[in-house]
């Protein structure tokens, strides 16, 4: 592993530090994605139920003569919100997750040169746990203040769009370097928000920018996950409405719906997963030149070897 240990703690050019992201996948994309499943088995299994409960009252609303199990009447109402209820409720717990898990793999990455102790993560994460509590509530207060500030600006062509976005990617970069200094040098609520945004702030277009590209980059590796079963319902509902097949009424129908919505739910959930990985190689890099630690470290090594 030390082999392929990449070190983050540099003074990089914006440029390499895309590179450093991409070059951390290469050689880590197995062994995180192998880890994010264990702790995320429960939040796949929750998705699969919430996807066949919203598709099966979806498709109850739809043909409104929708029967279910052993012939009973089901109301499809309480199925579509129950499912949608569940769906949220997932969406709110693996967002949780995927900053932390992501945040405390980081932090384990460069703390241990590369060697990561999955028990260790999750000590980590429940050391964290009230931090990261307080802070998912105070989030939650900023992301309704920007989503009343967007909904304020939609009115204005263009320029409302440009702010929206640039208040989404600097939530985004705020949320993501704050998670990495509760993790990474082990702060406070207090003192890890107001390193995020300082960090944020200080170099605004350098984050702003790298949020855009990851993000983009980010969006092609979910889209292309999520194309699979994309051509997979594609395929089915051609063939089936040449088949004079009743689509809303189809049991094999609703599942193969079901699993198309689970895996694009799933696809998105993990590109958040290596969003905060990438915010975590920008921490690294945006602490290095603020405080030149691991640079003095290297210096002082050198002079005690002489």
């Amino acid at each position: 592993m030390k082999d392929t240990y990449i070190e983050l703690r540099t003074r990089s050019t914006f440029g390499d530090i895309i590179n450093t992201y991409f070059l951390f996948l290469k050689y880590n994309f197995k062994a995180y994605t192998n880890l994010y499943l264990r702790y995320n088995a429960a939040s796949i299994v929750l998705t699969l139920i919430a996807s066949y409960l919203l598709v099966t009252g979806f498709m109850g609303l739809a043909s409104r003569d929708f029967r279910f199990g052993m012939g009973n009447n089901i109301e499809s109402d309480s199925y579509f919100i129950g499912g949608l209820v569940v769906f949220l409720l997932i969406l709110f717990v693996t967002s949780l997750i995927n900053y932390s898990f992501s945040s405390a793999y980081i932090a384990s990455y460069v703390k241990n040169r590369g060697v990561i102790d999955s028990k260790a993560i999750w000590q980590s994460i429940l050391n964290n746990l009230g931090t990261i509590i307080v802070f998912i509530l105070i989030g939650a207060l900023l992301y309704g203040l920007y989503l009343i500030i967007s909904v304020m600006v939609s009115f204005i062509p263009l320029l409302g769009m440009i702010i929206q976005y640039g208040l989404s990617f600097t939530l985004t970069a705020i949320f993501g370097l704050t998670f990495m200094s509760i993790f990474a040098s082990q702060k406070t609520f207090g003192d890890a928000i107001s390193e995020g945004f300082d960090f944020t702030f200080s170099n605004f277009w350098r984050v702003i920018l790298y949020g855009l590209v990851i993000g983009i980059l980010n969006f092609l590796i979910s889209a292309l996950i999520a194309a699979i079963p994309s051509v997979i319902i594609g395929v089915y509902v051609y063939f089936s409405v040449e088949s004079n097949v009743d689509l809303l009424t189809s049991t094999f129908a609703t599942l193969v719906f079901t699993f198309g919505f689970a895996a694009f739910i799933l696809s998105f959930i993990y590109t958040q997963a290596l969003s905060q990985l990438s915010y975590g190689i920008l921490y690294y890099n945006l602490f290095e030149m603020k405080y030149n630690v691991f640079l003095r470290e290297k210096i002082e090594q050198i002079g005690s070897v002489e």
